[in-house]
């Protein structure tokens, strides 16, 4: 009898949704002019590639100028950093040690390349930062840009979007965020929060791999870092991914349609994952914030599990259960990522087996029980190991 399929690292990448295939799998049969010809055919692809950028806009009260499509979250933060350093006169950015490498690492080569000033804010071991602490920092007037992820995508903690937003507009500084965790999981006001820059990454709610976006307010004025064709307002030289876009366009308004019935499933699904596993592995701890579901995206938790395995993964990959020892954002690293470092002491690093769960509305409570049944066998087995070696 086969090994049933369960799917739990949702936070690395959703399965895409049926309808969002079909309309790509239509988008890529049909829409094959080049954006950029004048003809019918170029013409008809440039309209769905506008039709898809209006529903985003419409969705984040945002204007369909403001949105510019890239490959990925990744080059969305690339993009959106690099431009700004360009541009802004930034003298100083502000950030912490716990974002997602697209920033953490883009942010270092900044540094270098242009002699900034790099201020981190202190992070305390459940991963929270005080707002009192950026404000401080930001009286003196120097020239900033913030960063800070809206969720982080290891250990969930969630930030106050608007409260960081205006204290940046108060004291003139420049915000941007991280929120490919977080978008297309809440609804976003950017009418009312005055954020300044956004990343999108579409395979994060069932759309397609290979395609996001990069929200820029218009008033901010930066201007391209890339160079060619004068694509995307000049901000993403390069011939369009048509049925990428036309996917995200489809999976984001699913998405805000259906997001508080897919909310109500998947927070049932955290909160009985978090019931089930505390009843089943004693002294088990949970990463960051991610057991509260008023401080933590709802989607995720990471666990700090009270023995010390590194093929567990592979483990409950072998039952066929997917989860992550790492964000999956490492090229495939199981070691504890520098997030995990920031946050955890030397013992439990070297003591605890870690790993993030993720869901979607997709699981089901069998899921669960499937996962909790699977680690308290290896637990148990863990612990039998170990009073043999003893013995």
């Amino acid at each position: 009898m086969a090994t049933k399929k369960i799917y739990l690292d949702n936070a690395a990448s959703t399965p895409m949704d049926p309808r969002v295939i079909e309309t790509v799998w239509e988008s890529m049969k049909e829409n094959f002019g080049n954006p950029s010809a004048s003809h019918s055919f170029g013409q008809t692809s440039k309209s769905k590639i506008e039709i898809a950028r209006k529903i985003i806009a419409k969705e984040l009260n945002a204007q369909p100028s403001e949105i510019i499509f890239t490959s990925c979250g990744t080059e969305a933060n690339n993009l959106i950093l690099r431009s700004c350093i360009e541009n802004l006169a930034i003298q100083r950015i502000i950030t912490t040690k716990i974002e997602h490498k697209s920033v953490g690492e883009t942010v270092k080569y900044l540094k270098n390349k242009h002699d900034l000033d790099i201020v981190y804010l202190p992070v305390n071991n459940k991963g929270e930062w005080q707002l009192s602490d950026l404000e401080n920092l930001l009286q003196d007037g120097t020239p900033t840009l913030v960063t800070l992820m809206h969720a982080n995508n290891e250990i969930g903690n969630l930030i106050d979007l608007k409260s960081v937003a205006n204290l940046c507009k108060k004291y003139n500084a420049w915000f941007h965020s991280d929120t490919v965790q977080s978008m297309g999981h809440y609804s976003m006001n950017f009418s009312d929060v005055p954020i300044d820059f956004a990343s999108c990454s579409a395979h994060k709610f069932h759309g397609p791999q290979g395609i996001g976006f990069a929200y820029i307010r218009k008033s901010t004025g930066i201007k391209a870092i890339q160079t060619g064709g004068g694509q995307e307002r000049g901000m993403r030289s390069g011939t369009e991914n048509i049925a990428g876009i036309v996917g995200l366009g489809k999976a984001f308004q699913l998405a805000m349609i259906e997001l508080e019935e897919r909310k109500k499933i998947i927070e049932e699904l955290k909160l009985y994952a978090i019931t089930q596993l505390k009843k089943y592995i004693p002294n088990i701890k949970f990463n960051g914030k991610s057991d509260d579901l008023n401080q933590s995206i709802y989607t995720l938790i990471s666990i700090l599990l009270p023995f010390s395995n590194s093929m567990i993964g592979f483990q409950l990959d072998m039952k066929g259960i997917a989860v992550s020892q790492g964000s999956a954002c490492s090229s495939g690293a199981v070691s504890p990522s520098s997030t995990i470092q920031e946050l955890l002491t030397v013992e439990e690093l070297s003591s605890c087996s870690i790993l993030r769960i993720s869901f979607s509305h997709f699981n089901t409570k069998e899921d669960i029980e499937h996962l909790v049944m699977a680690l308290k066998n290896i637990y148990e087995q863990d612990k039998s190991n170990a009073r043999v070696h003893k013995s």
